[in-house]
């Protein structure tokens, strides 16, 4: 019955979801642009417009792909016309390691850095990267969700396995990770060469939900020992993962960003999502302004836009990354995840402890373990 249940609630969901999709997808946003001085802020705040209206720039360093990003970065550009919107998409090690250098070798990188590898995002915050900012949205976060007035939280995002509803029937597709596990085990001549899932030695988003995974299960050793057994393929985004499922190249894509997924799955009826029901992680996409920032008051606005109530609902309703505030309505938000996933949902949350699997050593045994449970026979 539970699972039955999960399956009508996730339905709703995509349903939803793609009829949010269809409502907004060629209307404006159904709110005005604001004022230039957001309600509830100090008069004070003038002064911070002024100023990055004087920069004239911003320069943002995301994962978010920027066809995602495109509805929060067209309105915040519709607040503030006079600043240029310059906005990098980028693998989350490539973005990690490119902002080092930068900051080592020169004065121009970054503005904002907006990733979803939280624990990269903390070893830099942690490191001494991120400019100190207590932002006047603060108080609409969750606790958890804000580190030292220095980075915040932006999403809410399960993780999800994608099958292909043509090539696996609906009774076959695993519903918690030791079914994944037991599926792939069973017979991996059917599945050779069929799953994918993130390159965990070139991407850090693969990397950090590998590490919660393995903190969250011992099953985790059993999918990485299935998934070698399979011959997987390996990608850097989630959304190569869903692109290979829909096309029939894989079966099956394990750890992908549910937030992008369910958005697909609503356009393309093949694609069926699960969010495994012994537990789902939750991650986030992390934001902070950079220490050696060269506009960094454009910064302050873009990271008050986006932990607003409206940036959140932009978030939400256009970008299908599901809000982190609690007052925001949608299909994509924490309230509705929560409401659908239960006692399984498991959020990581933003905190020093992030770090750990990074030490040297730490990360090189993590690394070694995992090649040698995926290599194939």
């Amino acid at each position: 019955m539970k699972k039955n249940l999960a399956g009508v609630s996730l339905a709703l969901l995509l349903a939803t979801l793609s009829t949010v999709c269809l409502a907004l997808d060629d209307d404006p946003l159904p709110y005005p642009a604001r004022a230039k001085l957001p309600a509830g802020y100090a008069p004070a705040y003038e002064a911070t417009i002024r100023a990055a209206e004087r920069e004239g720039k911003l320069l943002i360093y995301s994962t978010t792909d920027e066809s995602v990003a495109e509805p929060l970065i067209a309105d915040f550009k519709s607040m503030y016309p006079k600043i240029e919107v310059e906005y990098d998409d980028l693998n989350s090690t490539e973005l990690h390691h490119r902002f080092i250098a930068e900051n080592q070798l020169g004065p121009d990188s970054a503005d904002v850095l907006w990733s979803s590898a939280m624990d990269l995002q903390a070893s830099l915050v942690s490191n001494g990267y991120a400019l100190p900012y207590e932002s006047p949205e603060s108080a609409g976060l969750p606790a958890w969700s804000k580190w030292k007035d220095q980075a915040y939280a932006t999403t809410y995002e399960p993780v999800a396995f994608v099958y292909n509803k043509k090539l696996l029937p609906d009774a076959e597709a695993p519903r918690t990770h030791a079914d994944l596990a037991r599926l792939l085990s069973a017979d991996p001549g059917r599945f050779k060469g069929k799953v994918v899932t993130y390159d965990i030695e070139k991407s850090g988003v693969g990397f950090f939900l590998a590490t919660q995974d393995a903190a969250a299960s011992a099953a985790y050793w059993d999918i990485a020992r299935a998934l070698g057994k399979a011959d997987t393929r390996l990608a850097l985004t989630t959304d190569a993962m869903v692109k290979r499922v829909a096309s029939g190249q894989a079966l099956i894509a394990y750890n992908v960003l549910g937030s992008y997924a369910v958005a697909q799955a609503a356009r393309d009826p093949s694609l069926g999502v699960v969010f495994p029901s012994d537990y789902t992680l939750v991650m986030s996409r992390i934001v902070f302004i950079s220490k050696k920032a060269a506009n960094p008051n454009a910064a302050r606005l873009w990271v008050d836009y986006v932990l607003s109530k409206r940036g959140q609902t932009v978030i939400a309703n256009r970008a299908a990354l599901y809000a982190v505030r609690g007052d925001v309505d949608g299909a994509t938000t924490a309230a509705r995840l929560t409401q659908l996933l239960g006692t399984s949902i498991r959020p990581v949350p933003f905190a020093p402890s992030l770090i750990g699997y990074l030490n040297n050593q730490n990360y090189r045994d993590f690394i070694r373990q995992w090649r040698q449970a995926t290599k194939s026979p």
